[in-house]
């Protein structure tokens, strides 16, 4: 049931954090999905290291 809650408060709060601060919003996904490239670029680097 907590789970549950914390899920859907979760999402309004990410539906209020996208509607009123549409610019910030976009600087923290642009930053997480930078963030996520950089850690399968590492992945990629090690698995071609390894490999060759």
């Amino acid at each position: 049931m907590v789970k549950k809650v914390f899920t859907w408060a979760g999402i309004a709060f990410l539906i209020f954090f996208v509607a009123y601060n549409p610019n910030s919003a976009a600087d923290v996904f642009k930053s997480l999905g930078s963030g996520v490239m950089d850690i399968a670029q590492g992945f990629g680097d090690f698995f071609t290291s390894l490999v060759a």
